[in-house]
C-alpha cells in the first residue's frame, strides 16, 4: 500500500510538473524521457527498500538522495505553476463578472523559465550535499570565558565530535581525512557525545582502527547516543540486545576511548582540575532516558568547574540550566542541524532543526551556563548535507570576563 500512495503521489507531482517543460517543448521525445527518468529515479527507490530487509537506514541511500533531489525541484515547478494557475483563474473570473469576453492566456514561458531556474537550485544543492556535502568536514572555533576556570586550564582547548552514524560511511578516504583534520587541532582533550552506530554494533567493525586514530593529549571521552543501545534493530531475545550494546561499549575500550556512563573523570593540571560528567542518553519525548545527571555527579563539589556530555540538547533545557549544582559547559549533538540549512556568519542561522530543538546547533547560553550543539562528523538518513556541513568543533576556555569588542 505504502509503495502505490508513493507511486500516485509521485505521479501526481510529475504530471504537473511536466508542464513547465511541455510549455518549452512539446515534442514526443521530451514526454517520453521525463517520465522515463522518472521512473528509474521511483523505481531505483523503491528496489533499494524492498531489498533492505527491515534495515531502514540503509535503505536510504544515494537512491533516496537522487529522488529527493528530482522531487524537491519538481515541488517547486509544482508551486510556481499552481500560483500561475490560480493567477490566471482570477483574471478569468474577474472579467466573466464584467461580462467581457476573455479568453485566458496560456501558459506563459516566461513563467515556465523562471520555475525552471529556481527548481535548479534545490535539485543540484542535494547533489552536491550527497556526493560532496557530507564530507566537506568544518573546524569551528569558539572561545569561552568563565571567572572561576581554574589557572591552570586558562587557554585550555576543547575539541568535539558528535554523531559519527559509521553504519552510513561508504568512503574511507574522505572519514580518515576528516579524523586527521581533528587530530591537527592539537586539542588537549577529545570529547565524543554520542552515536557511534546507526543501529548495530557490527557498524564499526570496518571502522575501529579507523577511529583508534583519535588522540588528545589528555585523552579522549565518550558517551551514547540514542542510537547506540540497538533500540532501532529488531532482536531475537533480550539477551542478544544486551551482547550487542555490550560489544559497542567494548569498542570504545579497543578505541582507547574512555566512555562515560553516568560518571566522572577529572582533567588534572597540576592541583587545578575539570569535572567531565558522561551521561547516558536522555531525550525529551519518546527518546531514552537512560541519563543520570546526579549519579555523573555524585562526589563532585559545587566549587569544581563541571563539563557535561550529554548527547541530547533537550536535556540541558529540562534538566542542566536550572540545576542546582552550576554546570559551566556542557556538550551535544543530536541534532545533525537537520542535515540541511542556511548559514551566512552574522546575517542568519537557519534549519528546520530550529522548530524542533531550542539548542540546535553552535554556542548558546542561559543562566550564565552554556551548551555547545556539535552538527555532527557523519550522517543519518539523508545521505548528504546542505549547509549544515560535518562539525569538528574546538573551544578554548579562557579565564576572565569577555573582552568588550
Amino acid at each position: 500500500m505504502r509503495w502505490l500512495l508513493l507511486i500516485i503521489i509521485t505521479l501526481l507531482v510529475d504530471v504537473y510538473a511536466y508542464q513547465a517543460f511541455r510549455t518549452l517543448n512539446r515534442s514526443a521525445l521530451l514526454l517520453v524521457l521525463y517520465f522515463f527518468i522518472t521512473a528509474v529515479v521511483v523505481g531505483s527507490f523503491i528496489y533499494k527498500l524492498y531489498t533492505s530487509n527491515g534495515n531502514f537506514f540503509s535503505a536510504l541511500g544515494v537512491e533516496f538522495g537522487v529522488f529527493l533531489a528530482v522531487f524537491l525541484a519538481k515541488l517547486v515547478l509544482v508551486l510556481f505553476l499552481f500560483g500561475e494557475d490560480i493567477s490566471r483563474f482570477f483574471i478569468g473570473i474577474f472579467h466573466l463578472s464584467s461580462g467581457e469576453f476573455f479568453k485566458t492566456p496560456g501558459r506563459r514561458k516566461f513563467i515556465s523559465t523562471l520555475a525552471l531556474g529556481v527548481a535548479s537550485i534545490p535539485f543540484l544543492g542535494v547533489l552536491y550535499g550527497i556526493f560532496k556535502g557530507k564530507y566537506d568536514f568544518r573546524v569551528l572555533n569558539y572561545t569561552l570565558y568563565f571567572d572561576d576556570l581554574p589557572d591552570a586550564f586558562d587557554g585550555y582547548r576543547v575539541a568535539q565530535i558528535s554523531d559519527i552514524h559509521s553504519g552510513s560511511f561508504d568512503n574511507k578516504e574522505k572519514v580518515e581525512y576528516g579524523i586527521d583534520l581533528v587530530n591537527q587541532q592539537n586539542a588537549d582533550v577529545l570529547f565524543f557525545t554520542g552515536d557511534l552506530v546507526n543501529r548495530v554494533a557490527s557498524e564499526m567493525e570496518d571502522w575501529t582502527n579507523t577511529f583508534s586514530a583519535l588522540k588528545a593529549e589528555d585523552g579522549v571521552y565518550s558517551i551514547l547516543g540514542n542510537h547506540d543501545y540497538g533500540d532501532y534493530a529488531g532482536w531475537n531475545t533480550k539477551e542478544e540486545k544486551a551482547e550487542n550494546l555490550q560489544r559497542l561499549k567494548n569498542i570504545h575500550k579497543e578505541m582507547g576511548w574512555d566512555l562515560l556512563l553516568n560518571e566522572h573523570r577529572y582533567l588534572k593540571r597540576g592541583v587545578d582540575k575539570i569535572a567531565v560528567l558522561g551521561v547516558e542518553n536522555w531525550g525529551k519525548g519518546h527518546f531514552k532516558k537512560a541519563g543520570d545527571l546526579e549519579k555523573a555527579g555524585k562526589n563532585v563539589a559545587d566549587a569544581d568547574f563541571k563539563i557535561v556530555l550529554s548527547h541530547d540538547p533537550s536535556h540541558f533545557q529540562e534538566k542542566i540550566k536550572n540545576n542546582k549544582k552550576f554546570y559551566h559547559l556542557t556538550l551535544s549533538g543530536h541534532t545533525h542541524g537537520m542535515q540541511f540549512g542556511i548559514e551566512i556568519p552574522g546575517f542568519i542561522k537557519w534549519s528546520p532543526a530550529k522548530y524542533r530543538y531550542k539548542n540546535w546547533v553552535g554556542i548558546y547560553q542561559e543562566n550564565g551556563r552554556y551548551i555547545n550543539v556539535n552538527r555532527g562528523f557523519g550522517y543519518l538518513a539523508f545521505p548528504g548535507r546542505v549547509g549544515m556541513w560535518p562539525e569538528v568543533s574546538v573551544i578554548t576556555l579562557k579565564k576572565g570576563t569577555k573582552p568588550v569588542s
